[in-house]
């Protein structure tokens, strides 16, 4: 099934370049740093970013991007490089996104999400990452230039051929698990997101990357999944990347493709570990956003309204008058868009308050 075309608007980075953006669904927000390739308007009918596009979006409103010189970004890819691309998503979340959002990075999306996470750890409340690495392929391996270059070297001279003989060496990389129809869908992806020149400058920026300083800087709660029998990166990298970063979980999947196809076995678990996840930051992302609605007399208030307490149990408790607790109450409904106190405690009940007292009775 394809996905409706999604509504694109344009940010612009601090040098000028156009970022094409998108996002779908409602829901807590959850921004993807962009994994290469992609484009927003034919992402529908990825085999990869369609579906994972439209799993999100049942729970999230999704923000996503084309990076520069790729998809509907401006192509003229001049600066590009790891610092460019963080700046990028640095842009991008200042126009579309929540003050605290979980962040997901893919492949080589997942060390510019690491950086942003250690620029910005009061954004950030959760980080998934998959397939991805802290060190590329140039700094974990010196020995590994003369394929590296090769790589580059053939998609200057074969990317934009309608031969697809060039590109099929990447999609064997990514999805060797893939169906015959799917490897042909994402052959001609790749032709249409990016040109010759522009695939190789991004190419040798990916082969360049080094991150693992910043990972010990990471604070948020992270979710590391990586491919058993992946081709692209070592499943090494994987065990490195969350080996360094403070408070992550490792997911081991058994598959043998780089990004995971919504037809393979390992597809619905790694789709159940990242919603589980994702869920608990939901909690506690609710529960901040009612503190904030509140203030503090309030806020001692609701802990004992969702335990149950009527009014007069509540005035007691708080040293207050009934009076005055009745009108706390009617300012609480207000912030909270309910009408009765039947919907606050369920509202504040969901948000995880009470709930110690609750567990304790």
């Amino acid at each position: 099934m394809q996905a409706p075309a999604p509504t694109i608007s344009f940010v612009h980075a601090p040098d000028g370049a156009r970022l094409a953006c998108a996002h779908a669904g409602d829901g807590p927000v959850l921004v993807q740093a962009p994994a290469w390739m992609g484009h927003l308007e034919h992402d529908g009918s990825s085999p990869m970013a369609g579906p994972l596009m439209r799993a999100l979006a049942r729970r999230h409103r999704v923000v996503r991007y084309d990076p520069r010189g790729c998809g509907m970004s401006d192509w003229l890819a001049a600066g590009a490089g790891f610092d460019a691309w963080v700046h990028d998503l640095e842009s991008v979340v200042q126009a579309a996104a929540s003050p605290r959002f979980a962040l997901l990075g893919i492949s080589q999306g997942a060390a510019v999400a690491i950086a942003y996470a250690a620029r910005h750890p009061e954004r950030v409340s959760r980080l998934v990452l998959h397939g991805g690495y802290a060190r590329g392929a140039l700094v974990r391996d010196a020995g590994a230039a003369t394929e590296a270059g090769m790589l580059v070297r053939m998609a200057e001279l074969g990317w934009g051929r309608a031969d697809e003989a060039f590109r099929q060496l990447f999609t064997t990389q990514l999805i060797p698990g893939g169906s015959r129809a799917q490897q042909a869908q994402f052959n001609e992806l790749q032709r249409l997101a990016s040109s010759p020149d522009n695939a190789a400058q991004t190419m040798r920026g990916f082969d360049r990357i080094d991150v693992a300083a910043l990972l010990p800087q990471v604070r948020c709660p992270t979710l590391v999944l990586h491919s058993r029998h992946d081709r692209r990166v070592p499943f090494d990298e994987g065990r490195f990347l969350a080996g360094g970063l403070p408070d992550a979980e490792f997911v081991s999947i058994d598959s043998d493709n780089h990004l995971l196809l919504d037809t393979e076995p390992a597809w619905p678990r790694w789709l159940a570990h990242v919603n589980e996840f994702l869920a608990c930051e939901t909690a506690t992302s609710n529960h901040a956003q009612v503190r904030l609605l509140l203030t503090e007399r309030q806020r001692g208030l609701i802990e004992l309204m969702a335990q149950g307490f009527r009014n007069g149990q509540i005035a007691a408790a708080l040293g207050l008058s009934e009076r005055t607790v009745r009108n706390h109450v009617s300012a609480i409904f207000d912030k909270l868009s309910v009408e009765n106190r039947s919907q606050a405690i369920v509202r504040l009940r969901e948000s995880g308050f009470g709930a110690r007292s609750r567990a304790e009775g």
